[in-house]
């Protein structure tokens, strides 16, 4: 825990950036029928019930010192799928970078041994190399910064019934965009010190 922390109290290192990575899971849903003509002074109105239209994922990356963000959308979260988010971090978001700080969760996806499933070895390492990944601990997935991004995306672009996957790209990209261009950062007060205050039942006791 006290890894990730020291990481969020360090300044902006454009060597060395710090992104937090998170995926998460989202239904695509349709109108079984038309929504009610909306009137001046009204709440819009929609029928219970729903169509289920299947699933997508999303993969989200935050630098939350630079108030940036990129979210994308594809059918599975695999291996594969982790792999290739690595590869446009390394080379396309972060391609000055020396060293790009990951803080990821434990799910069994996160590992460098995914990029060696998804690409050639001298591939992978290439991509490894310029990747420092930093867990959070089990249970503990709250400290990842990538889980405050979508919290904000769920409830600024995705609180509304979404039908096909090209709604969802067209709505998320234009969310990211406004956010991006206002360079919309994470106020993170969570630090070492307050760890050791509020969660000292974690800390092992000296007697």
């Amino acid at each position: 825990m006290e890894d990730v922390l020291d990481l969020y109290s360090e300044p902006y290192d454009r060597q060395q950036p710090l992104v937090c990575f998170d995926e998460s899971p989202v239904q695509l849903v349709s109108e079984t029928r038309s929504p009610l003509v909306v009137r001046p002074g009204q709440a819009a109105c929609y029928d219970y019930e729903y169509k289920r239209e299947g699933t997508a994922n999303l993969f989200l990356l935050v630098q939350p010192l630079l108030g940036w963000r990129e979210v994308n959308v594809t059918a599975h979260r695999t291996k594969q799928d982790f792999a290739q988010q690595m590869k446009l971090l390394v080379d396309v978001y972060f391609p000055e970078a020396k060293l790009i700080r990951m803080v990821v969760d434990n799910l069994n996806t996160h590992t460098p041994a995914a990029l060696y499933e998804a690409f050639e070895p001298e591939e992978a390492r290439r991509i490894t190399r310029k990747l420092e990944f930093h867990y959070t601990p089990k249970h503990g997935s709250w400290l990842n910064m990538a889980e405050c991004e979508f919290a904000v995306l769920n409830a600024q672009c995705l609180d509304r019934r979404i039908a096909d996957v090209e709604t969802l790209q067209r709505e998320i990209e234009a969310w990211q965009s406004k956010r991006n261009e206002q360079k919309a950062k994470i106020d993170w007060r969570f630090d070492t010190g307050a760890a050791r205050v509020k969660l000292k039942r974690l800390y092992p006791s000296l007697k």
